[in-house]
């Protein structure tokens, strides 16, 4: 980690900063970085509640209720930061009947949930139709269930082996059902390190691409960054400005959500994971640069219940999804999976009022 910055820099200072924010101007990519320097961190919390404040005027801290069905872990593509996959042909490998996903989705419906995030991995024997056939069958049988479903990555493959242009692959998915797009698969927007950590993976502007074209046939999207491994600040920084630059162009993104990567059963060593005030950090950043994304969700999967609520404080206003299922990060050794009542119970306390919400962030 880089040495913290001066009090000034190039003409940058806290009190530079301090003054467009309040003046609800923009800061620069430079103002950015030097924020992700900067040692006082009640200051940072400051000024990313201030933006928060005047995104979301008022103490309410949404949830969603939902389940990430995980339909599959069959993946080719050997992400080092992942230790859900298994390869072709990998005796741990499975895909979900029809049966067994309509029976969790059934499940979470009768549990209160309103979203499946349905995500999985690169498998090459599932092409369009398998994700129309399944899409059709869960939207017959839970008409009010919101598709949240597929990452750019396995949306550009669907499209690749089905022979079908992105846009083309993307109405049909639309048509048979898909409401949204999670962010998944970002990573860091720095193509430099995404070769690093997956260098079979889609590119930055391949990733851009798919969720501009998302856009402009109704998808909207959020947006995500996994940071903590081997990025620089620099590439942070670049990573929240192409978000903040889509942003601007054609609106995609109705939340940002950051994690730090979790190193356990990958094959990407680190000397240590993020720490909380990484995260917090981290957290203020994103809120006090991104002007444009007026959600910004907490990771209480990866940094826990305590790291969750002090965020609130850091621009955070979305405490993300009682997930009643989730395979990804917890194959990893993580599980911090909280029912909906200690998610009220943590937002209350915390100073704010809890607030149900669905995935167009319309309050239930």
């Amino acid at each position: 980690m880089a040495t913290l910055a001066p009090e000034r820099l190039d003409g940058i200072s806290i009190e530079t900063i301090a003054d467009k924010v309040y003046a609800d101007q923009r800061i620069t990519p430079e103002d950015a970085l030097f924020l992700f320097h900067h040692p006082n961190m009640l200051e940072l919390a400051a000024l990313a509640d201030h933006r928060r404040q005047r995104a979301v005027p008022d103490r309410n801290v949404t949830y969603i209720v939902g389940r990430i069905l995980n339909y599959t872990n069959v993946c080719w593509v050997r992400c080092k930061f992942c230790a859900f996959y298994r390869v072709p042909g990998h005796g741990e490998g499975y895909l979900l009947s029809d049966e067994e996903i309509l029976a969790k989705v059934g499940d979470t419906v009768d549990k209160g949930g309103v979203e499946i995030l349905f995500q999985g991995g690169l498998n090459p024997k599932l092409k369009v139709d398998y994700y129309e056939g399944i899409f059709r069958k869960i939207m017959t049988a839970y008409p009010n269930v919101i598709l949240h479903a597929l990452s750019p990555a396995e949306i550009i493959y669907i499209a690749h082996i089905s022979k079908l242009s992105l846009r083309d692959c993307l109405a049909r998915l639309k048509d048979a059902g898909l409401h949204s797009i999670p962010g998944a698969g970002g990573e860091i927007l720095v193509d430099r390190v995404r070769k690093i950590i997956a260098p079979y993976k889609d590119t930055t502007d391949e990733w851009l691409r798919c969720m501009r074209t998302a856009t402009e046939l109704g998808i909207r999207s959020t947006a995500s960054m996994m940071f903590g491994h081997v990025e620089t600040l620099e590439d942070r920084v670049e990573h929240l400005t192409r978000i903040r630059d889509l942003q601007d162009e054609c609106n995609p993104f109705r939340a940002f959500i950051a994690w730090n990567f979790q190193p356990e059963d990958t094959q990407l060593p680190i000397p240590r994971k993020a720490s909380g005030f990484d995260y917090l950090r981290t957290v203020a950043v994103a809120r006090i640069f991104l002007d444009n994304i007026p959600n910004l969700q907490v990771s209480i999967l990866t940094q826990g219940p305590k790291i969750a609520q002090v965020a609130l404080g850091y621009g955070a206003n979305d405490f993300g999804s009682v997930m009643i299922e989730e395979n990804v990060v917890s194959a990893a050794g993580n599980k911090f999976i909280l029912n909906a009542e200690e998610f009220e119970r943590l937002i209350a306390d915390a100073g704010y009022t809890p607030r149900r919400r669905n995935t167009r962030y319309e309050l239930l």
